[in-house]
């Protein structure tokens, strides 16, 4: 299992989540993060979600 982080900003650049989670691979923390945007209902907002290597798996502005 690896470490991912998804962050999600506001329109002023502050931070309204920070989380971590873990996942197999890229693929399931793709799916992983964009389930969490739509139950905390920010999947609108601008986010992003990192792998392990700081590569964006999931980016929205």
């Amino acid at each position: 299992m690896r470490d991912y982080a998804l962050t999600v900003f506001d329109s002023a650049g502050e931070k309204l989540l920070d989380a971590s989670f873990t996942a197999e691979n890229d693929a399931e923390a793709k799916e992983i993060g964009m389930s969490r945007l739509e139950k905390e209902g920010y999947s609108e907002h601008t986010h992003r979600c990192v792998s392990p290597e700081a590569k964006l798996v999931l980016f929205h502005r």
